[in-house]
């Protein structure tokens, strides 16, 4: 006679069967643990050149329009470091997360490119580059303040948008980029910290949890 623990294994092996063709369940823990490092260098990069804005007048005098505080040549010259620093650390992030994700699929025997990870990541991409345009408008019209904000509220709803097709840790962290986001625009001046908490520290928290409970406990 079947037992029920036979019953149970069935059900969970039924459950594994449609999780693996409706979501995108390779995705690596250590892509969000490499991607939070990058963006804290990155972070602390962007301070260093120009701490005066960030740290000096910039809070000291409360004041968040950038034609009181730089000259037209240095914010040029801080937009354009402000998106060499990102196109860097974008492009590094994608690529450890190809290869720790390649690496997971391969482990687990799952296909690496499918039409679920093809779902996932227009679902992805769609909020992030609306967000991306929305926050170069915000560079062109000197709003350099809210640019940061902008990009932990987009990125949060791209990755609630995306979570659907994959790990639903992805749907937690969204939702907390979204609010951590919303509660730095009333914070501008310390915007490059809420920054480097959302991409820096809740990327490695999530990508460590993410990691052991997916990926290290099935070692």
């Amino acid at each position: 006679m079947i037992t029920q623990n036979e019953h149970l294994d069935d059900l969970k092996e039924i459950r594994t069967i449609m999780e693996r063709s409706s979501r995108f369940i390779s995705l690596s823990g250590l892509t969000g643990v490499f991607a939070g490092t990058l963006a804290l260098l990155g972070a602390l990069s962007v301070y260093l050149y120009q701490q005066d804005y960030f740290l000096g007048r910039y809070f000291n005098r409360g004041i968040f329009d950038r034609s009181q505080l730089l000259s037209a040549a240095e914010f040029r010259s801080l937009v354009v470091f402000l998106l060499l620093v990102a196109f860097i650390v974008l492009v590094l992030a994608l690529g450890f997360g190809i290869l720790f994700t390649t690496r997971n699929a391969r482990r687990k025997g799952l296909p690496i490119w499918d039409s679920t990870a093809k779902r996932m990541l227009i679902n992805l991409f769609i909020p992030l580059v609306a967000g991306g345009i929305f926050c170069l408008a915000l560079l062109y019209h000197h709003h350099i303040y809210l640019v940061a904000p902008a990009t932990l509220v987009f990125y949060g709803l791209a990755l609630i948008n995306a979570s659907k097709y994959t790990l639903n840790e992805i749907r937690y962290l969204g939702i907390t980029e979204v609010i951590l986001g919303l509660i730095s625009i009333f914070f501008a001046g310390y915007s490059l910290i809420f920054w480097a908490v959302g991409f820096g520290i809740l990327h490695i928290v999530y990508g460590t949890t993410m990691y052991w409970k997916n990926e290290r406990v099935n070692r």
